[in-house]
């Protein structure tokens, strides 16, 4: 993805559809580098002028469960 960023619930919302357009889930589902990309993105903006919001749709089955939720943590 070129620019990952999406302005306001609206952006949220269009490129929420336009995934569901494009994505085919498979595995295997690894969400911690996905997780810790945002995570470090979001980090790097300490004035609170903006916030980050990933929305994780997957197909059922996470192959690093552990890595993912020490991630959120």
């Amino acid at each position: 993805v070129e620019n990952p960023s999406c302005a306001g619930i609206e952006g949220v919302l269009e490129s929420y559809l336009q995934s569901l357009r494009t994505v085919q889930l498979y595995g295997p589902t690894n969400f911690a580098p996905v997780i810790n990309q945002v995570a470090g993105t979001a980090a790097q903006v300490t004035d609170g002028s903006q916030y980050h919001v990933l929305l994780i749709i997957t197909d059922g089955v996470i192959s690093d469960m552990l890595q993912t939720k020490e991630a959120i943590v």
